[in-house]
């Protein structure tokens, strides 16, 4: 069986291998607890939130897939199972049921930060080790605090 393998090893393949899962873990539960909301958000300003929540969502997959493939690269088995996902994730979870649009943005303001915060440890950790796996973290850091910053201003 042919195997991938990449320029990485020791101690800088772990600090890579767990900044990658960290934000592979963060991405796709974005992407999921952005599509729960959207799919049961209410209230005034439903429109306007639907339609941001679709931007976290897509911005979401398009760096997870991103993520995931740089640790391909590397010769990293990425993780993205359903079951990893629900024993590894850090984001607080949406509510069931409907969810008005004011709790919906105050809880995705907190967890854009909280990913955010986690964001700007793993690029403070690859910045030795990995500057390439840095930079992808740092595209999506700018992305999140974005996101963050548009769903605080309607707090």
């Amino acid at each position: 069986m042919a195997t991938i393998t990449g320029p990485l090893s020791g101690d800088a393949k772990k600090t890579v291998t767990e900044a990658l899962q960290g934000a592979l873990v963060d991405l796709i539960d974005l992407s999921l607890a952005g599509k729960q909301a959207h799919w049961n958000l209410i209230g005034a300003h439903f429109r306007p939130i639907h339609l941001q929540l679709d931007e976290v969502v897509a911005l979401a997959r398009e760096h997870a897939d991103t993520v995931a493939e740089r640790a391909v690269a590397l010769g990293i088995n990425p993780d993205g199972r359903s079951s990893t996902v629900a024993k590894s994730t850090r984001l607080p979870q949406p509510e069931y049921g409907w969810i008005e649009d004011g709790k919906v943005v105050a809880r995705m303001t907190d967890t854009l930060d909280g990913i955010g915060k986690r964001m700007r440890e793993r690029v403070r950790a690859t910045e030795e080790p990995d500057p390439v796996t840095q930079d992808i973290l740092i595209a999506v850091s700018q992305d999140i605090d974005k996101q963050r910053w548009m769903f605080q201003a309607q707090l």
